[in-house]
């Protein structure tokens, strides 16, 4: 389950986005959210990724 939002950041000349994914911990089997800025090309591979 991931979720990207809409939030659009600007930097100086730079485009970022901010991401959030939920992840579920092996242990306990709760879920945590996991933030990350960065540009907007590498987001989808970024929420594929385990």
């Amino acid at each position: 389950m991931a979720k990207k939002t809409v939030a659009s950041l600007q930097t100086s000349s730079k485009r970022l986005t901010k991401a959030i994914k939920m992840v579920k911990s092996p242990k306990s089997g709760a879920y945590t959210f996991v933030e990350s800025v960065m540009a907007p090309e590498v987001v989808n591979e970024w929420l594929a990724k385990k």
